[in-house]
């Protein structure tokens, strides 16, 4: 028979830490690389209609977006409830549409230019009153690839 030994006078060691700020920083750059940042705060109602037949955009990067919507309740005091155009950050009106299309054709390189398509964004209930502003100020700034987003039907 052998014999049993109590280890009375033997502490557990302590836990090593030199090896945890190499954990952190993986897990920040883990995180810093899989989040997208939003790039636009959205000021209007968007319930983007249902589609059948989609197409998937090839380069996002090319895309400048155009939204079209009823303000949200919290602009609804200043704005009204009226269909209103958001172009990036801001509301703006038909007018300032051209503008916005020339300064992101510039912001982009001459080669990819041509490539540039426009999306527009629409609420489901806005009227084609103001949809048919914007695509005559899109055709003034010689903006003619444009594209509707929409959702995949759901099947039922």
């Amino acid at each position: 028979m052998s014999k049993f030994r109590k280890d009375d006078g033997k502490e557990l060691p302590p836990i090593s830490t030199a090896s945890l700020p190499d954990i952190v920083f993986m897990l920040l750059f883990f995180f810093m690389v899989s989040t997208t940042m939003r790039e636009v705060t959205l000021k209007v109602k968007m319930r983007i209609p249902e589609a059948t037949e989609l197409s998937k955009l090839e380069k996002k990067s090319l895309v400048s977006y155009i939204y079209i919507g009823e303000p949200l309740p919290t602009y609804q005091k200043t704005f009204g409830k009226a269909p209103r155009i958001q172009l990036n950050d801001q509301f703006a009106t038909v007018d300032e549409v051209q503008d916005f299309v020339i300064a992101e054709r510039e912001a982009r390189d001459e080669a990819e230019q041509p490539f540039m398509v426009t999306s527009l964004k629409i609420d489901e209930n806005t009227r084609m009153s103001i949809v048919g502003d914007v695509k005559q100020e899109l055709r003034k700034s010689a903006a003619l690839n444009i594209n509707y987003s929409s959702r995949k039907k759901a099947e039922r």
